[in-house]
């Protein structure tokens, strides 16, 4: 996985006015359906930890609710430093298990609206927004000749402060019991607006990883792989934090 990640980041610049050829379009058709059905298993897995009884119980009700809440994150931790040349078996187990638990964990997201008004009504708009803003951006960092390289470090440093905000924010509710419902809004539209820069951002540098792989079919399809769980992340983060402002708006 680290050598996903370093070929990212040492995009060279100039290489996205770069003729768009029918590799190209195959490597980012792969990316975009497996975070496709990626997403599609989501859904399915979210609503079956509902709906099936002993599923709600087994993960929301026993020990196995941290495994759905800090499983992904351990994971990304884990492959940064143990899959240092992964292959693409490694790259598809590690997608599937973090799309798997995001899954579930999803399911908590669906109880907790499904009892409002209009929770439901909020998710199915949630999930249109976050498709139509997605869609756009990713195709806007497709055909952009800017370089976009530059914007990497500066998204990353604020999702790390968004993370430290939130749990900030996540500490008070807890020794207080009251949520600062105007600080978790304001988090919302920070989240909105980095990851909305992230899709871009990813999706150009999945062009130039294109290039710099240079035909590998082994480094291609790890490469398919960890681009689609990097955009999948960042669907399921758009989406939650779309999710907070629709319901929160009144």
């Amino acid at each position: 996985m680290s050598d996903y990640h370093a070929h990212a980041r040492s995009a060279p610049v100039g290489r996205a006015d770069m003729a768009v050829d029918a590799g190209l379009r195959a490597f980012m058709l792969g990316v975009y359906n497996k975070m496709a059905l990626g997403l599609a298993v989501s859904a399915g897995l979210a609503y079956a930890s509902v709906a099936i009884e002993p599923l709600r119980q087994f993960f929301f009700m026993t020990p196995m609710l941290y495994v759905v809440m800090f499983g992904p994150l351990a994971l990304i931790f884990i492959s940064m430093f143990a899959m240092r040349n992964p292959s693409p078996t490694g790259a598809n187990l590690l997608y599937w298990s973090i799309v798997g638990l995001i899954g579930i964990g999803l399911g908590a997201t669906l109880m907790m609206y499904a009892g409002r008004a209009g929770g439901m009504m909020d998710i199915v708009k949630a999930f249109l927004v976050t498709s139509a803003t997605f869609g756009a951006l990713s195709l806007w960092g497709y055909t952009t000749k800017k370089d976009l390289s530059g914007w990497g470090t500066f998204l990353i440093m604020g999702v790390w402060g968004l993370v430290i905000a939130s749990l900030v924010n996540f500490g008070f509710a807890a020794f207080t019991g009251v949520p600062i419902e105007n600080f978790s809004f304001i988090i919302s539209i920070v989240g909105v607006l980095l990851f909305s820069g992230i899709t871009a951002w990813e999706t150009q540098q999945l062009k130039y990883m294109y290039y710099d792989i240079g035909g590998d079919q082994r480094a291609m399809s790890v490469a398919t792989t960890f681009g689609a769980l990097n955009l999948y992340i960042t669907f399921v983060n758009l989406f939650r934090f779309f999710l907070t402002l629709l319901s929160s708006r009144e």
